[in-house]
């Protein structure tokens, strides 16, 4: 038997070193900058980044315009699709940036670049006895969104992606736990989330991430389409007895931001799991539809398709999936046995 040993090349590890550092010092140094620029130096900052992005980043470009053909159909013309997108560039650039900026914000000062609207006024009061699941979209300032309860004394875990470069997930960590929330990787992050919520705490997630059929997802109506999400919120909300509280911060034309709480959902042990996750979806597609520049269009919504035939109502990048596809018929089947009985 022939044994072939391979060993990385020690001139790509060097490259691979240096790149890590200047990516690090250069992000540490954005760190330091950006809390220290007035306002409106941000926000114009933000524009043109943002526009940069939209105009080089042709694959992005490509699937938010895609997305934005396949949810509104003929609602918006091909040039308010263009425009849309370009915004939600814009959108996602001030988002990255004021993640920066907001390290500069204290629990005196973040009133004045914040309000909220409470749709239930109790709801936080019980959030704080008992803890909760709270979620929202990848629209307007989600990080931001997650920073102020830390500074309203509801301190969060949340669930992060490490970088390649540990050097940049330790920065991100900190800018993450600068109002006091507790930053966790992907690995174990059900037990811990889970130990965390047991004991009164709250947990921050982003539900419309499109995942693949598992036993952490379900199919849900997204724009009309069907897409593959997680139902990690709803299964700890469901196991362990708390609300699930909904909101979206929304960026306004002044710089500053609005926060909206939608709706407490606690799901009850025989309630139905999908349902309960279209349920969450649709308080977020109601507040797309209205200022749909704020969502995050260059993401991959709907990457599977429903059959393993082409859908021409779907995304241009959309694949056949054996297991989405499975996924759709077990939930059929499930749904027919129900209408017979």
């Amino acid at each position: 038997m022939l044994t072939v040993t391979t060993f990385s090349h020690p001139t790509n590890a060097k490259v691979k070193k240096l790149r890590y550092f200047c990516e690090t010092v250069l992000v540490a140094s954005a760190a330091w900058l950006l809390p220290r620029l007035p306002r409106f130096l941000i926000l114009a900052l933000a524009r043109w980044v943002g526009s940069a992005a939209y105009y080089l980043d042709r694959k992005g470009r490509y699937a938010a315009l895609e997305n934005l053909r396949v949810a509104f159909q003929d609602e918006y013309t091909p040039a308010d699709r263009r425009r849309i997108a370009r915004l939600s560039y814009q959108n996602f650039a001030r988002t990255f940036l004021d993640l920066f900026w907001a390290t500069s914000l204290t629990s005196q000062t973040w009133q004045q670049h914040i309000t909220i609207e409470m749709c239930d006024s109790h709801a936080e009061a019980q959030a704080r006895e008992t803890g909760a699941v709270w979620v929202t979209p990848h629209f307007g300032n989600f990080e931001l969104v997650s920073l102020i309860w830390g500074f309203r004394g509801i301190p969060f875990t949340v669930v992060a992606q490490d970088f390649d470069n540990v050097g940049l997930t330790a920065i991100f960590k900190r800018l993450r736990e600068h109002s006091g929330h507790t930053v966790i990787p992907q690995e174990n992050a059900i037990l811990k989330l889970t130990k965390a919520l047991k004991r009164q705490g709250h947990a921050a997630l982003l539900t419309d991430l499109n995942i693949p059929a598992g036993k952490v997802s379900t199919a849900i109506r997204c724009f009309g389409l069907l897409t593959c999400v997680p139902t990690l919120h709803v299964q700890l909300a469901m196991r362990l007895g708390l609300s699930i509280m909904t909101g979206v911060c929304q960026p306004l034309p002044d710089g500053r931001y609005k926060v909206s709480i939608f709706e407490a959902i606690r799901p009850q042990p025989e309630d139905d799991i999908t349902a309960i996750t279209q349920r969450i979806w649709d308080h977020f597609e109601a507040a797309i539809r209205k200022n749909p520049e704020c969502w995050l269009w260059m993401y991959k919504h709907w990457r599977y398709l429903p059959t393993r035939d082409v859908y021409p109502n779907y995304p241009g990048y959309a694949k056949s999936s054996r297991k989405f596809t499975a996924m759709l018929e077990a939930m059929n089947i499930q749904i027919a046995q129900e209408k017979v009985s």
